[in-house]
Parts: structure tokens; sequence; C-alpha cells
């Protein structure tokens, strides 16, 4: 890869002087020096035609880097979480600027497969050499899909379970659920509610599972537990939250699978009177800044996802630096630990609710 736009090759001809000449951007230029995919044949020809009009030769030096700045990575992205979204971008941005590539985002804003593959495919055409994929998009099918037709590596966040050929960076959804289970358990809780995540996700299915399990483990019920459908959102947080405050009795602690849906969880308990962790516990899933925005600060699970993102990253661009000899077919997953954050909205049940 070439030296900055800035700087000047051989012959005084600057990269910028190319990209002007043939009508393309500095980035196409450097793709096609480079021999990079997914650039059309009309464009590499106008590329080839002004260098050897310009007689640009670029530094050899620069050129022997693998990835460097010239690499231009996209982040295709549709979290409804915008708390999830600024820690992700927070760590993306970070390891962009370490490595001199640059980031593309792009949001993905319709939920049909047919929106995904269409947003996918403009995107494709956006001059990205690979793309992260945050939840919920990494475990798109159709996006996963139009992108490896376009030949677009990609490495995926947060996605539940491994998948033969995917690259994936996450934490144990599962036992990081029946951890967060098991303090509410110890703390002499009983009568727990739980509030899922989106249906479509692995990641919401894997928590509701560790939430089950940690149940049985303790000799509970489970089909005793009030269970209420959530999509990861603050507004499907509120209804789920106001129709199990509703019932009687009401539960003593609820489980919220992400930390927007806690802070909902909150808000309607202050609504009706509740002093929390008094009158009933709360606990969340993340560890985004919203969890210590609200009061009482939310128990929850710390998911690093910031550390995610540029985890996600650095695999993107070792696949990138490894594409001559191809990508392992296999794939590859790295799960990232995670951690449980005691604070001040957890708290052993009313008295009363040892007699239920």
């Amino acid at each position: 890869m070439w030296m900055r736009a800035t700087r000047r090759g051989q012959g005084g001809v600057t990269v910028q002087d190319v990209a002007r000449a043939a009508g393309v951007s500095a980035m196409t230029v450097s793709r096609v020096v480079n021999g990079g995919h997914n650039v059309r044949e009309s464009t590499r020809l106008a590329v080839v035609e002004a260098i050897d009009r310009l007689q640009y030769k670029p530094n050899p030096a620069a050129r022997s880097l693998a990835v460097g700045e010239a690499t231009q990575i996209g982040l295709l992205y549709a979290n409804p979480s915008a708390a999830y979204l600024s820690q992700f971008l927070i760590g993306a941005l970070a390891a962009a600027r370490r490595a001199g590539c640059h980031l593309v985002l792009e949001p993905c804003e319709g939920e049909s497969a047919d929106e995904q593959a269409e947003a996918t495919r403009q995107f494709a055409g956006a001059d990205v050499q690979g793309v992260i994929l945050p939840p919920p998009l990494c475990e798109s099918e159709p996006v996963r899909t139009e992108l490896a037709a376009a030949g677009i590596p990609s490495v995926a966040v947060a996605m539940g379970r491994h998948e033969a050929g995917t690259f994936n960076v996450r934490i144990d959804d599962f036992e990081a659920a029946a951890a967060m289970t098991r303090h509410l358990i110890d703390l002499g809780h009983r009568d727990i509610a739980f509030i899922r995540g989106h249906p479509n996700q692995v990641a919401s299915a894997e928590r509701h599972r560790g939430f089950v399990h940690a149940v049985e483990a303790a000799g509970l019920d489970p089909a005793a537990m009030r269970v209420e459908p959530g999509y990861f959102t603050y507004r499907s947080g509120l209804a789920a939250t106001e129709r199990l405050l509703r019932q009687r009795p009401r539960p003593t602690a609820i489980f919220a699978a992400n930390d927007d849906m806690a802070a909902a969880a909150v808000g309607v308990a202050h609504r009706q009177g509740l002093h929390i962790p008094r009158d009933i516990s709360i606990v969340g899933f993340d560890d985004v800044a919203l969890a210590t925005n609200v009061w009482p600060e939310l128990t929850t699970v710390r998911q690093p996802i910031a550390q995610m993102a540029e985890t996600a990253v650095a695999m993107l661009l070792a696949r990138l630096r490894k594409r001559g000899g191809g990508d392992a077919a296999e794939g590859e997953e790295l799960i990232v630990p995670h951690e449980l954050v005691v604070r001040e909205s957890t708290a052993p049940p009313p008295r009363d609710a040892a007699h239920r």
C-alpha cells in the first residue's frame, strides 16, 4: 500500500492527481494499484490509463504494506440501543485509528430480508474491503449472503454461537445470564421475572437459556418464573415491566436481557411508587453508560463492547492481510470474558416474599 495522498510519488505526481484524472477516489486508485477486488473493469481501466498518462510511480516501500492507510473498513449497523452502539463505535474507531485505516459507517434502516439485502448491496459498492457486523446484523442471513456474493470478508460481533466459516467475537451469553440469575437466587429471590431480548437473535435465546438453567440448578421451577417478550429497546422494556407489575403477587426481581430494558423497568417501578431494591430488585445486561445513569445504578453483566469492536477490527485486518492465501474454511471465534457487576439495584427480597 502506498503513502498518504499528500505524499508524492517518484515523479512528483500524487495519488490525488491520479484520482482526479480518473474521476475516482484516492481509495479506488489504491485498490487498483494493489490488486484489490470489487473494482469495476471500466474503473480499473480508467485508473490504469491515468497512471500511465501521468507516469505515477507509487513508493515501493509503502506498497509493501499488506494493510495500512488506504484500507477502508465498513461498519453496517442497525442496533436499536444507542448506548450499545456508542460504546461499539468508540472501540471500532480507536482500532481503526491505530491501524491507520478508514472506517465507513452505514445504517441499515429496514428489518425485512429484502431491505437488509438491498442495504448490503449498496454498501458493497462503497469501496470497502471488509465489513464489521455488530448485532443484530451479525446474524442476518441476507446481509452475510450479499457480502459473500460480493467477495467482501466480514467479522461478526456478538453472534450468539459459532457457525462454520464465520469469524466472530462474543462473550458466553449463556454463562453470563446464568451467573446473574445465581446472584439473584443467592440473595434469596425465588420469584424472578425475565424480559427477553429480540426473538431473532441467538444471543437473546442464550441469555434466556442461561436464566432457565440457573433456575433449574437451584431446584426451582422455571415454569413458575414469569417471562415477558422484549426487543432490546427501552420502549419494549416499559411495556413488559408494566405487564409484570400489574400481576399479583408481583415478582421480587426482574432480570432484563439488556440495560435499556432494565432502565425502563426502573422507570416503571419508580412511577408506581416502588423502592429499588427494597421492594423489587432489577438487573440488566451489557453495562453500557445507561446502567450508571439511572438511579439506583444497575447491577448488570459487563460485556466489553468497545474491546470486542477493537478485536473485530484487528481480526478483519488480519483476514485482509492473509487474503491472498484464502481464509480457513472453519473460520474463527474468540470468546472474551464477561463480568458480573453488582451495584445498588439488587438486595434480598421483601420479608413478606418469604411467606409466598
